[in-house]
């Protein structure tokens, strides 16, 4: 076990380990990270205010049109058929009584 351990070392030293350990590794992925996040923040920033307009303006063009108004059906005789009694008397629970 020792052995092992002392020949990973050996050959990290002949391989140039040792001093590639001792400096800390570079990072390049971000390194021109914040005038990327400046220019997308505001590019968000902008098609953010221009949905909120169009979305505005297409609500108030929605809500100004006139919208149809139905007439009511007629009423028909064989809509409220009753063959027995309801619990609460000759009336529907929910109607206007007509006495």
């Amino acid at each position: 076990m020792a052995t092992a351990i002392v020949r990973s070392s050996l050959r990290a030293a002949l391989r140039g380990g040792a001093s590639r350990s001792s400096q800390p590794p570079k990072r390049t992925f971000s390194s021109s990270a914040g005038h990327d996040e400046a220019r997308e923040a505001a590019k968000w920033e902008k098609i953010t205010y221009a949905g909120i307009v169009s979305c505005t303006i297409l609500a108030v063009v929605n809500l100004s049109k006139g919208h149809p108004h139905f007439e009511e059906q007629p009423a028909y005789p064989y809509l409220h058929i009753r063959n027995k009694e309801f619990p609460w008397g000759p009336d529907g629970l929910f109607e206007v009584k007509e006495h």
